[in-house]
Formats: C-alpha cells, structure tokens, sequence
C-alpha cells in the first residue's frame, strides 16, 4: 500500500512522527500509571492533557503539510484541474488506498480521542487534580480538606456540582488561576469568601435535605488550662440546632434561618463579611417585614446604595465546612485529648500555646523555632523535668509539629486567624455579627444575645468541681478563669482573639 506524494513533505512526516511518538509515550505512561503511581497527579497532567495536545498538534500537521505540498506542486506544472484543492477520484488505486487510510486513522483518532477526553474529564474533577497539582496553592486547603467531615466528598462536589454550565464556568475561572500560578501572580492569602461560589441550595443541599433536620445535640466539649498539672476543663452543651420536639420543624433553634417560611437578608460593609450592620427579616407566609440596624456601627445611605444586600443561607454560618484551620489553642487541646502530647509533661499547655502565639512567615523557620524553644523552655527553666521527662518532652514536641502542619501554613499566610470561622464565637465574632445586642428595629425589637437561644449548658467545670445540671435545667456560664460579668458584656472574641 503506497501513501499519495502529497506526503512526502517535512511537514507532514514531522507531524507523523511527533504523533506516533506521543501515543507511544501516552500509552507507556498509562500502563505506568495503572500499576505503579495511580494516585501520582502528575503523571495524569502528562498523560491526559500535556501528551495529547502533542498527539493533536502532530496529526494536524499532516493534512497541512499534505495540502501545501499539493499547492506548490500545481505551482510547478501545468494540470487539467485549475482549482487549489486535492482531487478524489476512488476509481485510482493510490486515492482509495489514501482515503482508507485517512478514514481508518480517523476513525482510530476519533475512538482515542473518547476515551481520551473522558479520562481527562474525570482527572481536572479528581481531588488529587484539585489539590496537589498547584501543592504550593493548595496545601492548606488540601490538607485541611483531608482532616474534614468531607473528606470523601470530591472537591467538585461543592465547588462545582452538577451540570454543563457550572462545569464550562469552573474551567474558564481555572485558566486565570493557572495563569496566576504560572506567574506568581496569585494572592497569599487566597481571599474569601469566593463570590462565584455556586449558591449552597445547588450544592450543600443535595445531600443536607433541609426538609430533613436534627433536632437538638449534645455536645461535649474537653479544654485544658495553663496550669501546673494542665487542669481538665470540660464543658457539656445542648445545642439547639433545631427545637426541643422534632415534630416542631424549623419552628425554632438555629437552623430556623433556613425555614423555608422566613427570609433573611444582609448587608455587609466588607467583601469579608464579618461585620453585618444591616440585617432585614421577612415572613413569607404573613409579609411581615423587620429591618434591624446596628446602633453602634450605623450604614450610610451611599453603603446602603452601593453595598449588595445578601440573602442568608448555609455558608453564612458553615462558612468553612471542609476547610478549617483551627487557632493553637483548640488544636493543642485536641493533641492532649488524644495524647499526641502528653499531659503528664508540667506546664505542657503554657509552653506550647507560649511558642505559637505570633505568626511565622517560613514553614522550616518555624519548625526548628518550636522544636527548640520548647527544649530550651524546660531545660533553662525546669531543669529537673528536662532530665528526667525528656521523653515526654520530645513527644511533644513531634505532638506540636504535627498539629501544626495541619493548621497554620506561614508559606501561604494561612492560619486560622486568616479564616475566621464563624461557627461558634470565640476566636471571631460569628455569631455576633448579628447577635450582638445591638441591632435593633426603629420600634426597639433587638436581635438577642442571650447565648441559650442557641444552646444551654448542661455541665460545666473541673473534675473535681464537677458541676451538673439538666436538660431542662440549664446552668450559667462560669468562665474557666475569674473575669466576673465581663464575659456577659464583652465579646468572646476581644479576649480569646489576642490569645495568640
């Protein structure tokens, strides 16, 4: 079988082999893939997208190569055809032996290219695309995803969900963040709240039914102080998720901002949405309509033109479900639960909360801090622990590494300060934002503060001063440390906040 002459160009004999070559290689490193690095990201960005663009820009080398070798050949003589284009004649030999070449490969090309196209689709929506491809990017949000509720959720999941247009839309946002990548060019912190998030009643809700609702949870909650033996501080809450009776529905507790009956909308006076001055409520069911304004941060008409009025749903609260980075505080606390530090070791949780207080602009930097100050802390100041507990001493400090690494990434500039959560109200306002007290209609109904719309405290304190009461019977805060009423005044936030 002979190929036309129109071939015998450099062109197309160039993009021959540049073609065979690529398959060759795509289909070695497939097999390599499958048996020996399956999970390596990327191996799949060579095989499934870098390669095949080679394999693509090689066979379209050939019909242009044949096209222009057949142009400057009628350039040279003198034929019966005056037209530029290639002749088809299938009772000459030599075009059906190259039309059933050019149909078979083709057809080979078109089959290839499926399969292609479909791994490559499902490898841009795997997690090992998403998160280790760009490692330097996405380490934090990678590695907090990996310690999640959502751990054996993929990625696009949430960040893309079903459909065509979604999808077309995520790529399209995915080529300026590879460009950034590529340049330097992007932000450390990444900044959110991402304002082209799609909204969480395409997302969240398909698998958290909102019809579908808990009713109240008990949640406890182990804390240690900063005291000679690392006291035990245990706190048991009801938390009021829903009401008291499940046959109520979302008539009350926290996830009433979700029923379906009522609206809530907002204006907040920054992208990062953690102050809210403005804060509107509507009944569906009778169109009663509450406009609340904060007393002491007051908007303007210019804010209340310009700024966009935000309707409230899950990720106004859950505004980190999969990517949480807890402060040291929380993250040690839950290192000495577990014992990957000791609390047997004096002063444990003084020292370490001691060493992680300010940020670190360098991972390595910071590493080699705490690994030596903690050894210099016991060995200048309890000489006696250091010599004999010295055991105790080097668990710890692998115990703080390791909760470290999960937490705070000073590369990035990512720690949990940098994304507050707003579960809770702690270590941010959460919460408060709305609940504060202060924000009030022009006929003085208040948004209330009073902590036990969202949860009561069954017990509370030391072991040894155990304090217990009853689901029905709440008990009153009792702060771990003796600030008086300030805790009833103050946000949480204005104390635990300059903790570290």
């Amino acid at each position: 079988m002979k190929l036309p002459r129109s071939v015998q160009n450099w062109l197309s004999v160039i993009g021959a082999a540049l073609a065979l070559f690529s398959a060759i290689v795509t289909l070695v490193l497939a097999v390599f893939s499958y048996y020996f690095a399956p999970e390596n990201p990327y191996l799949g960005l060579f095989i499934y997208l870098i390669i095949p663009s080679f394999l693509i820009i090689g066979l379209l080398m050939i019909p242009i190569g044949m096209f222009i070798k057949i142009r400057q050949d009628k350039k040279r003589t003198v034929t019966e055809s005056p037209g530029w284009w290639p002749e088809l004649n299938l009772n000459d030999k030599r075009h059906r032996n190259a039309t059933f070449i050019f149909l078979s490969a083709t057809l080979i090309f078109i089959i290839a290219s499926a399969m292609g196209s479909y791994q490559a689709y499902h490898y841009s929506e795997s997690v090992s695309f998403c998160g280790t491809l760009c490692h330097k990017v996405m380490e934090p949000e990678y590695v907090a995803y990996q310690h999640s509720s959502h751990a054996r959720v993929a990625c696009v999941e949430c960040h893309v969900g079903s459909g065509a247009s979604w999808y077309v839309k995520s790529k399209l946002s995915g080529l300026y963040q590879v460009y950034a990548v590529l340049t330097n060019r992007f932000p450390r912190p990444i900044p959110t709240p991402v304002t082209s998030l799609r909204p969480a009643r395409e997302t969240c809700e398909k698998c958290h039914w909102p019809q579908k609702f808990y009713a109240q949870k008990l949640v406890l909650q182990r804390h240690f102080l900063a005291d000679s033996v690392n006291s035990q501080w245990d706190i048991a809450m009801q938390m009021k998720i829903g009401p008291a009776m499940s046959g109520m529905g979302l008539s009350e507790g926290i996830h009433w901002h979700i029923n379906p009956d009522v609206k809530i909308e907002y204006i907040a006076n920054s992208k990062t949405r953690e102050t809210i001055p403005w804060v509107k409520y509507t009944n569906l069911k009778t169109g009663e309509v509450q406009i609340f304004n904060d007393e002491e941060n007051t908007l303007t008409k210019k804010g209340m033109d310009t700024l966009p009025v935000r309707t409230m749903d899950c990720m106004d609260c859950h505004n980190r479900p999969s990517h949480k980075y807890q402060p040291p505080a929380r993250f040690i606390d839950n290192a000495l639960l577990v014992g990957d530090i000791p609390k047997e070791l004096p002063f444990v949780k003084f020292v370490t909360m001691r060493f992680l207080k300010d940020p670190f602009t360098n991972k390595d930097t910071a590493l080699t801090y705490l690994r030596d100050s903690i050894n210099y802390y016991y060995k200048t100041n309890l000489p006696d622990v250091y010599k004999k507990q010295k055991g105790l001493i080097d668990k710890t400090v692998q115990g703080v590494i390791t909760a470290f690494n999960n937490n705070e990434f000073p590369n990035m500039k990512v720690r949990w300060d940098a994304y507050p959560d707003h579960i809770g109200h702690l270590e941010s306002n959460g919460c408060f934002r709305c609940h504060s007290g202060n924000h009030k209609t022009t006929k003085g109904k208040v948004i209330s503060r009073d902590c036990n719309l969202c949860h009561s405290i069954v017990a509370q304190g030391k072991s040894s001063e155990w304090q217990v009461g009853t689901i029905q019977d709440k008990l009153e805060f009792k702060h771990p440390k003796e600030i008086g009423n300030a805790w009833k005044t103050s946000f949480c936030s204005e104390c635990h906040a300059e903790l570290y």
